[in-house]
């Protein structure tokens, strides 16, 4: 799987490390140094992957982030120095995919690039879906319907948004923020504890041991993501 890739890194050894590492995977690396800079080159290649350092002169990749969230649905690998959960937190509510810490493996680093890009390439000829399946469990968005290992699972329109937003982008982590503001117009009333209550309740319906889930998981200090466990 070949992409273009536009890597904004201000540290020039580790941006010829990433460099390296991703043109052995047959991909082409643009690689940027500041904010303003990476901005530019989104813009006019349209790549297939922004890999963002948060660090960065100029514009940082948070405000980088926030302005292409306005502009595209690129998908977002941040790199980040902090290793605080507010800091995490606050690059996947601008609309990050994925994030690492530093230091890193660049295997590590190839490996997500390749889960990113499998997870938001779409065929050209392919016809938008009303059905998301991530494993044994299905959505249907057309008919408002939830299946586990193929038996319908009755839910709440509060549980049913929330597992069609997670279906909608499988593995990728979501904050509580993120499913909170994904929840508006469901309950006026609903918190960051209704979340979490949710998510108890889908893992009874969806999960073979609620106890042990391997669907709907909890990644701490950040959020939860669906897999195909």
């Amino acid at each position: 799987m070949c992409a273009q890739v536009v890597l904004a890194e201000d540290d020039e050894k580790q941006a010829e490390l990433v460099r390296r590492y991703l043109e052995r995977e047959n991909h082409t690396v643009i690689v940027v140094n500041d904010g303003r800079s990476a901005l530019e080159e989104v813009r006019r290649r349209q790549p297939d992957l922004l890999i963002l350092d948060v660090m960065l002169p100029g514009v940082d990749g948070l405000d980088v982030c926030r302005i292409l969230r306005r502009e595209s649905d690129i998908p977002v690998l941040m790199l980040t120095a902090r290793t605080e959960e507010d800091d995490m937190l606050l690059g996947l509510d601008l609309g990050a995919d994925d994030y690492m810490t530093k230091p890193f493996s660049p295997r590590e680093l190839a490996a997500r690039v390749r889960t990113l890009l499998r997870r938001t390439r779409v065929p050209a000829a392919a016809e938008p879906s009303t059905l998301l399946r991530v494993g044994e469990v299905a959505v249907d968005l057309e008919r408002h319907e939830l299946f586990a290992d193929g038996t319908q699972i009755s839910c709440t329109p509060g549980e049913f948004r929330l597992i069609a937003t997670m279906a909608a982008r499988p593995h990728r982590v979501f904050s509580r923020a993120q499913l909170l503001a994904n929840m508006h117009g469901i309950d006026q009333y609903i918190t960051t504890r209704t979340i979490d209550t949710h998510v108890l309740n889908l893992r009874k319906k969806i999960e073979p041991d609620p106890r042990r889930p391997v669907r709907l998981l909890t990644v701490y200090g950040v959020g939860y993501k669906l897999t195909d466990g």
